[in-house]
């Protein structure tokens, strides 16, 4: 009987990640990406319920480290609860560390494959889609009024996405909270215009 190896889950990441990028999604069976690996089928199983899964991977703790951050901001400054803006910004600075810059390539390879597949795509934005109303449960559940509590979540995940997708682009080399920040600042600065 095979015993349990260190670091199959991420051995049959990678390769299924290189054999996405080599012969298409479609051209690759779960049998060849676990003898990529080194594993068999059975461990495979372990870990990803079909191949499709290689590609979205710990959807529960990306959302739990916006929501850790989010509650560490509130229980030190508990006058943030009338700011939601304040709280979202500290879950986005919570949801960046699920992107370290040693994961960048690893993303960026994954963009690339997701955008060959309109069903990726749209698994990518429920994705965002379920970030934002689990950041709007959570900013109403510390006392923010619904549609600001709304407004503030979106918002969040814009800013978000639009990071995330410079960090990923070719040449980028600033880190995520460094774009989240010029983000968020161009974002304050596009509102102060609208000021009378």
């Amino acid at each position: 009987m095979a015993r349990w190896q260190s670091g199959a889950r991420e051995r049959l990441q990678q390769a299924a990640m290189s054999l996405f990028v080599e012969h298409g999604f479609e051209g690759v069976t779960v049998a060849q990406i676990a003898a990529a690996a080194g594993l068999t089928e059975r461990t495979f199983f372990r870990y990803f319920a079909d191949k499709r899964e290689v590609l979205f991977p710990g959807h529960d703790e990306f959302e739990q480290g916006f929501l850790r951050a989010l509650d560490k901001e509130h229980a030190l400054d508990k006058e943030a609860d009338g700011d939601p803006i304040s709280l979202v910004t500290a879950a986005l600075a919570g949801g960046s560390e699920f992107f370290p810059e040693e994961r960048r390539a690893w993303s960026r390879t994954r963009n690339a494959i997701l955008r060959t597949h309109p069903g990726f795509l749209e698994r990518e934005l429920l994705k965002m889609s379920s970030l934002a109303a689990t950041l709007t449960r959570a900013l109403r559940d510390r006392g923010v009024d619904p549609i600001a509590a709304a407004l503030a979540a979106e918002t969040g995940v814009t800013v978000f996405r639009t990071a995330f997708t410079a960090w990923i682009a070719e040449g980028e080399t600033r880190t995520l909270p460094e774009i989240q920040d010029e983000v968020l600042a161009r974002l304050h600065g596009l509102l102060d215009t609208r000021q009378p």
